[in-house]
């Protein structure tokens, strides 16, 4: 028996998921969770074989919920299941031990497939999303010039950034700037723009 744990911030999807799991013979969903903290106190109860995570819930992110499990629990597996099925963010699961990367287009069929081959050691990445992210290329970013864009994302002027990223603001100026340059655009909005649409952010 395969013993799954399942974070899907959204109530519906996470127990559509759960039904059409249970609805397998071999699986068994053994807890839920709506959000990344949540996420890891379940997991850490229960042990399972695999995490099935979303990419984008309430904080720590699915990616960074996956990092975390890695350190702590080696033998539970995770795979993500995303609406935002950007190469950018498909580098970064990998990146982290992710065994799976999926979108939620997938059927109920190849959900539970990528589940059993994800529990058995293997790999299941959606091959689309696989060839987005070799044609996109890696982020030319360095992790602190993302970390400062993803804050600029969300509306936040200089001096806010500055204090949540513990930098001057001439330093975040200086990454803005960096950040602009790097990705070809005239300014920290479009650049947002851009390292979104790759999944760089």
């Amino acid at each position: 028996m395969i013993r799954v744990m399942l974070a899907e911030d959204e109530t519906l999807i996470r127990q559509a998921f759960a039904g059409l799991l249970e609805l397998e013979d071999d699986l068994h969903v053994v807890g839920l969770a709506a959000s990344g903290g949540e996420a890891l106190t379940v997991a850490r109860k229960h042990e399972p074989d695999v995490a099935l995570l979303d990419l984008q819930m309430p904080e720590p992110d699915g990616i960074e919920v996956a990092r975390i499990l890695a350190e702590e629990m080696p033998s539970c597996r995770c795979l993500i299941v995303t609406s935002h099925g950007r190469p950018g963010y498909l580098k970064q699961a990998l990146g982290v031990g992710v065994r799976g990367f999926l979108p939620k287009t997938v059927t109920a069929a190849e959900l539970a497939s990528a589940v059993r081959t994800v529990a058995g050691g293997g790999r299941y990445v959606d091959p689309q999303l696989a060839a987005e992210a070799i044609g996109a290329g890696d982020s030319p970013l360095t992790a602190r010039e993302a970390d400062v864009l993803a804050l600029a994302a969300e509306g936040a002027p200089v001096d806010e950034i500055a204090a949540r990223a513990s930098l001057s603001p001439g330093t975040v100026r200086n990454y803005l700037s960096s950040t602009v340059a790097k990705l070809g655009v005239r300014n920290r909005h479009e650049a947002v723009r851009r390292a979104k649409e790759k999944g760089w952010i």
